[in-house]
Formats: C-alpha cells, structure tokens, sequence
C-alpha cells in the first residue's frame, strides 16, 4: 500500500505500485492520475522538450478503459492505468518512427507495435506520450536534429544524456511513474545516472526488441527500483520477432526487495578505472566509494578490480558502429543526409575509407569486450562502478569532448556488459556540489536480472533519504 508520505504527494509523483493499490480500493481512478499527470507535463514541458506525439485525448481515452477494467475487478496487470511513456526508437503502431533526425522523419507508419510497446499495452499501461532521442541514437545527449533540445531537470543547463534522453527526463520531473528505453552502449544508464533515476539494461534477449542488434536492449527507467520489477513483469514476455530473445523464465520479479542480510558474503568488485576513457572525476569517485563502503557495512565482501578495457577495444566497436553509420547515411539522398546533425556526419564519415580488413579488426572488438568482461567478473557476484567518470554537462554539446572522432570516451564503464549482455542498471548514489546526481553502476552475471535489481534496492535503502525531486520554473 502508499505510505503516509506518499500519500501526501501529488498525484504524478506516485510511485505504480502505489497507483495500484489505490486503483484497487478505489481510492483513485486512472482518469484523474492521467489528468494529473499530463497537467504536470503542461508545467515542465516547454523547459525539457522530453516528448514526442504527446497526444493527451488518446491518453484520456486509455486511461477511462483502464478504469472501466478496474471497476468491474478485471485488470490486465499491476499496472493497468498507470501512466508510461516509450521512446521515439521503439515502434507504435500507426506512428512515424524518426529515430530521432530529420532524414527519417517521412519513414512510413509502423504497421504494429514493436515488442516493448506491445507489453506495455497487453499490461494496460497508459501511454501518455513517446520521448525524444538524438540523431539514430548516437549520442550520450539531447542534441537533435527531428526534436527540440532535451535537458535535463535538474539543472535545464546540462544534458539529461542519451540516447534516452526524453526517457530520463520524464523520470526525473515526474511525467508519470513507467519510462521505457534502450540501450545499446550505455543509452538507458548513462541518462538515469545523470537525471538521478533508477535505469536497468537487462541481459541481452530478456526484453524482446524489433529490431535486435548486438548488445542492443530495451529496459525501464523510473524513480524507484520497485517500478522497474513492475515493469519487467510485463516487459519480459517473448516475442518471436527478436531472434536474440531468451525462452521465457518465470521470474519472481516482486521479491526484489530481500533482506539486507542477503547481502551477507557476497562477492562484488569495485571497478574505480575503466582502462581507457574520461578519468573518473573526484566527487564521482568518492560517492561510488561511499556506496562500496556503505555494501561492506551489510556484509558484503567489496574487492577493487583492475581494468580489463582496452583502447582497442573501446576504438575498435567505435568505430564498427561509425562504419555501421557511414552505410546508413549513404542510402540517403542528398537532401536526406544533409539534414543529419553534422557531428554525426563527421563521425560516420571518418570511416569512408576504412578498408576490409580494418572493419574486420574493428567487429572483432565487440567479441574481445565480451571475453574481458567475463572473464573479469567471474570472481564476483556483482560489480560496482560509476555509471559515467563525469557528471551531467552542457545540453547543447553532442559529447563531452565535443569531438567526432573521440565521441565515446565517456561510455567505457557501460559498453562492456552490453557486448557481454550481462544485466546492468544506474542508480542514485550522490550529488555533486551544484547539486547533479551521480549515478552507480550494479553489473551482475548474465541472466541474473534479478539479483541486479535485489542489489540495487538494497543500495536503495542503504544510501537514506535522497534530494526533492526538481521542480517546474516558476511551480
């Protein structure tokens, strides 16, 4: 049930769990929820530009069938009439699906939901609105050239990150409870470190996704990690069009909240140096070791580990995905390309004269990740890292260096475990003195989704009271 204090928060800062309950006794309706929540999007909206195809009637409309089912006792699930939003990437049906630039926004409507949008409607969610990316989604920012620039709520200065960019800044201003993104080298983490939300990027097939690619996956992102076991209840459900998906498992999503004493022995490495990449800034480092500190004092067992990324590496997947960009660009018109953001032009233009052999080598780096990976985290349990070296920075800089060919310098703590598609998510752990969340990595072995989360709320209750959630100007 909600709490007293939650109860004493307005309506769209409810967590889905709480909604549900209330559903349930009737004590709130999803109409009024939805009214709520779109109420407060109109407040914060024209700060973040986090949305795309906010279509309010068609949420109300979800929203009365929705109450309609919970009336008669009949609801799809435990997030029936709870508001969500999904990323522009993820196919809904009826809709274009810019992927975030201008050179694909004449693509044809989606003849049915991808698989992600699919659950959340079988679920009974409410879909307020989908949320903005950048340009194909990559880049770690809000920077596009199809959607106004996404910020960040915290501090409408700074980049709320990406791809997720819109995803994250919902989460984080409170449009709703249920955000859907994806990730493919840090695009739901890195944006949930940033934004101060809990993000998971599950292990690769346990969300279908149309399309699969390597290391690409959809997962939540929300304020607590409790709404992301809710999620994942839907979200898991196979779907035969993702030739990556794992054969479903029922997994006992509520019990991610075990004990503390569960923690008791476990083995987790500290990665404090990715190998290569941003240093680790200081007020970085000392949250992600006040945490590591934080797990010791419960019982688990907290080894530091050495760097297993290599510049090779990390350049190699660089610049496969670059070659990746270059073909994709290439198909485009004139016209079509020209409308791309230039960083991005640069970037995968860089490889136009890349030779067979060396894009052979470059591919080859998405393999020798996965090896190091796993073969670093066999010792452990768990591993625990910043999510990103750096707090959030400038919302109108494509990257932190500002540099296509040195765009990624930033994602050597994430990229790893999507090649090894190992389950890893962010989450709070600290603040830095302007007052930005830094968030903390919880990498677990593959399939072991659920002990990811188990970890995560146990850092949850852990880290104590966090900040007020950021207001609207002028609220």
């Amino acid at each position: 049930m909600s709490t007293v204090t939650e109860q004493s928060l307005p309506l769209h800062a409810w967590t889905a769990s709480s909604l549900a309950d209330a559903y349930r006794c009737r004590a709130l309706s999803p109409v009024e929820v939805t009214r709520a929540v779109l109420d407060h999007i109109a407040r914060w909206e024209p700060h973040l530009c986090a949305t795309y195809l906010l279509r309010p009637e068609q949420a109300l409309d979800s929203a009365r069938d929705s109450e309609s089912r919970w009336f008669k006792k009949e609801p799809l699930s435990a997030i029936d009439g709870v508001p969500c939003t999904i990323k522009d990437n993820i196919a809904t049906q009826g809709d274009r699906t810019p992927l975030g630039t201008r050179a694909t926004d004449n693509s044809p409507p989606a003849l049915r939901d991808a698989p992600p949008a699919a659950r959340m409607r079988e679920a009974g969610a409410v879909l307020i609105s989908k949320t903005t990316m950048p340009d194909y989604g990559m880049l770690t920012s809000g920077v596009s050239s199809f959607h106004p620039l996404a910020r960040n709520p915290w501090d409408l200065r700074k980049t709320p990150g990406g791809s997720s960019a819109g995803a994250a800044a919902a989460a984080a201003a409170g449009y709703g409870p249920l955000h859907v993104g994806t990730d493919i080298g840090g695009s739901v983490r890195l944006p949930a470190g940033w934004c101060g939300i809990f993000g998971l990027k599950p292990s690769l097939g346990r969300i279908p996704i149309d399309p699969p690619y390597t290391g690409r996956a959809a997962g939540p992102m929300t304020r607590t990690v409790g709404d992301a076991a809710l999620m994942m209840q839907a979200l898991s459900w196979p779907d035969e069009r993702d030739s990556m998906s794992l054969p479903f498992e029922a997994i006992d999503w509520g019990s991610f909240d075990t004990p503390l004493t569960q923690l008791d022995g476990v083995r987790i490495g500290l990665l404090m140096d990715a190998g290569c990449g941003l240093p680790v800034d200081p007020e970085v480092h000392f949250a992600v070791q006040r945490t590591a500190l934080l797990l010791e004092s419960a019982g688990a067992i907290v080894t530091p580990m050495q760097p297993f990324l290599t510049r090779e590496m990390l350049d190699g997947m660089d610049h496969a995905w670059r070659m990746r960009s270059h073909i994709d660009l290439a198909d485009l018109s004139e016209e079509r390309r020209s409308s791309v953001l230039p960083y991005i032009r640069a970037w995968a233009d860089s490889a136009a004269g890349m030779s067979g052999a060396a894009v052979f080598k470059a591919m080859s780096q998405f393999h020798a990740t996965r090896v190091a990976t796993v073969q670093a985290c066999n010792a452990f349990d768990y591993v625990i890292s910043p999510t990103a070296p750096i707090a959030a920075y400038d919302a109108e800089l494509p990257s932190p260096t500002n540099d296509p060919l040195r765009p990624l310098e930033h994602i050597a703590f994430t990229v790893p475990f999507n090649m090894s598609e190992q389950p890893a998510a962010s989450i709070n752990c600290g603040y830095t003195q302007s007052g930005l969340p830094i968030g903390l990595q919880i990498a677990g072995r593959r399939f072991d989704d659920l002990g990811v989360l188990q970890v995560s709320h146990a850092i949850e209750v852990l880290r104590g009271p966090q900040r007020p959630w950021p207001q609207p100007p002028n609220a």
